[in-house]
């Protein structure tokens, strides 16, 4: 069984509180929207030039892909409302039959934005349909079976496809060049996080002192879903065992309490590291073997251990294999000194 980790970048499985604060914490506008200024400013001319626009025309089917909980359905959910249109939204898994997509695609108005998070797990069927309904807006079925079987094709109305992916590598050539706008979601500045976090705890009505959001932005692994539930917890640390504020001394209780260290590691991202040191030292350790030493799928590691170590320079990628960084090995040695 997968032991849920406060520092996971996707949201728990079946937590529908988590989904509902989240949702209510999502921005609907550019303004409100925090980071990712070069993603937003290209955005807004492509949208701005749709606007202006009078020949019925929508805007360029758009890719996002990036790192897991970067905001890319947050901004999905912006550049609908930005168009002034509908938003549906659904994801690869989800759609099991070129059926399932038919259904969807059918019942989409002149305009409106369908988005599919993990848009790289369709299935090969269910892609080849979504060729031609992106690029000719036209859907092609086929009815009943064997010799009396016969294809029709149906008009569909002018939609923008926004697709999110973590593997860009996974995706298909031909859907992959279907899209006018492809850009990725980059890892947040800490300031930015700082924000975010003070956006959090305005629309949650909680008093956050600077130093607070100051600790809790270094440790939130520059990720704002992360930042997000980092702070909830935090703020129940602060009602059970406080006055509800959150100041500095109470972040960083709640915060060791979590056991979440000073650049955002939890004891899965240390157990990783320390057992890839303890057992191959600076050799290269295969993708697999580190499955094999932690318990986790490849895929696990590849999409939520790698990135972030990676962008710390604890960890790097070799032609042979993955290795423990010198910076790597001295913060391991600094969480065993303090022990």
């Amino acid at each position: 069984m997968a032991i849920e980790r406060l520092v996971e970048p996707t949201m728990a499985e079946n937590d529908k509180e988590e989904e509902r604060i989240e949702i209510s914490l999502r921005p609907v506008t550019f303004r409100e929207y925090i980071g990712q200024e070069h993603l937003k400013n290209n955005l807004k001319l492509a949208i701005n030039a749709v606007k202006k626009r009078s020949d019925g025309s929508t805007l360029d089917h758009v890719l996002l892909y990036g790192p897991p909980g970067l905001g890319k359905t947050t901004m999905a959910g912006v550049i609908a409302h930005e168009l002034g249109t509908n938003l549906r939204v659904t994801s690869g898994p989800a759609i099991e039959r070129a059926g399932d997509l038919a259904s969807i695609l059918t019942n989409l108005k002149d305009g409106d934005v369908l988005f599919i998070d993990e848009i790289h797990r369709l299935r090969r069927v269910v892609e080849e349909i979504l060729y031609s309904a992106m690029e000719d807006y036209k859907l092609d079925i086929v009815i009943g079976k064997g010799p009396a079987a016969r294809s029709v094709r149906l008009d569909l109305p002018h939609f923008t496809v926004i697709g999110a992916t973590t593997r860009t590598g996974s995706l298909a050539g031909p859907l992959r060049d279907r899209f006018g706008i492809i850009h990725r979601l980059e890892y947040y500045k800490e300031p930015e996080i700082e924000q975010i976090i003070n956006r959090t705890a305005k629309i949650l009505n909680t008093e956050i002192h600077p130093e607070a959001t100051q600790l809790l932005a270094t440790r939130s692994r520059l990720t704002p879903r992360i930042a997000n539930r980092l702070f909830k917890r935090v703020r129940d640390y602060a009602d059970v065992n406080g006055d509800g504020i959150i100041d500095h001394q109470t972040a960083k209780k709640s915060l060791e309490l979590m056991e979440i260290d000073a650049l955002g590691l939890d004891p899965a991202d240390r157990n990783m590291l320390q057992l890839m040191y303890d057992n191959y030292g600076d050799r290269p350790v295969g993708l697999t073997t580190i499955a094999a030493l932690t318990g986790d799928e490849t895929t696990t590691i590849e999409d939520f251990y790698e990135p972030y170590l990676l962008q710390l320079g604890l960890l790097a990628r070799t032609p042979k294999g993955r290795l423990v960084t010198e910076k790597g090995r001295k913060h391991l040695q600094s969480i065993q000194n303090k022990i």
